[in-house]
């Protein structure tokens, strides 16, 4: 188990071609190992953006289905661990499918999953409508994962709104946590980065937030500032406008430097 493992958050325009995005994915990822990641985060809905009925019917069986395959093969390659930020995956309601994000080890076997708790049932003022519970059903536990031997957790977008959630993850030993996303540009705009430095300061831990960016559908733009941030709530690493990655060393020495310093997580009494 290292003190330390290079990370690199994806940040892709997917659209509506699956075979289009899932090639963008490989390159990219390809692109984020050559420069050194050991773990590769993709976004939130990386094969497709679009219609979710359309999403339903694309929804895969854990552990089986072309976009899985693929990603199987490239973690292989890469030997590397590929954090598929957000597929469909086929629940017990045919009409809808669970969000989940899905860990792939260097052998390209599932080192962990979890569904997307908190759905995102929102009319934005100005912008877009969603009604994500409409298709997708929501998961019911956390998730923790261990990688490199450390435990991360992992949570979806929307779930960033919810302290508690991380504040449970970290109770349970997480030193890092990723944040898959398609954040919308309206809200991200505001809260995006606010958000995310709130959870690495408040938990003391890294946050990984790999995020969608630009127009995917003539109503619907992703924020994007895909970034990794320290325990101490310093950005580190953020990709810069459009497609691409950014890169940074999860170094778990300073996660405990800050620990010790400031030891909040021992002060808790609720």
């Amino acid at each position: 188990m290292a003190n330390s493992i290079p990370a690199a958050v994806v940040q892709l325009c997917s659209r509506q071609n699956v075979a289009e995005n899932v090639k963008k994915t490989v390159s990219f990822s390809e692109r984020a190992a050559a420069a050194g990641a050991k773990v590769i985060v993709l976004p939130e809905n990386f094969p497709y953006i679009g219609s979710l009925s359309q999403k339903v019917k694309q929804a895969e069986t854990l552990g089986r289905g072309p976009v899985q395959n693929e990603m199987v093969a490239l973690a292989q390659r890469l030997r590397a661990y590929v954090i598929l930020g957000g597929i469909p995956i086929r629940s017990e309601d045919p009409g809808r499918c669970f969000n989940t994000c899905i860990v792939l080890n260097p052998d390209g076997e599932i080192a962990g999953s979890y569904r997307k708790i908190h759905l995102f049932d929102i009319a934005i003022p100005d912008g877009p409508n969603f009604t994500e519970s409409e298709f997708i059903s929501p998961g019911e536990e956390t998730a923790i994962c261990e990688i490199d031997g450390r435990p991360w957790g992992l949570t979806i977008c929307y779930d960033l709104r919810f302290p508690e959630m991380y504040r449970h993850l970290v109770a349970n030993g997480v030193q890092a946590c990723c944040v898959p996303a398609a954040f919308t540009l309206q809200t991200g705009k505001d809260h995006w980065l606010a958000l995310l430095r709130a959870r690495a300061i408040e938990n003391q831990f890294y946050v990984l937030a790999a995020g969608q960016w630009g127009a995917h559908t003539q109503t619907r733009t992703s924020f994007g500032n895909s970034c990794i941030i320290d325990p101490w709530g310093t950005v580190v690493a953020k990709a810069k406008e459009g497609e691409g990655f950014a890169l940074a060393d999860i170094d778990f020495d300073y996660l405990s430097q800050v620990r010790q310093m400031l030891p909040a997580l021992k002060h808790r009494r609720l």
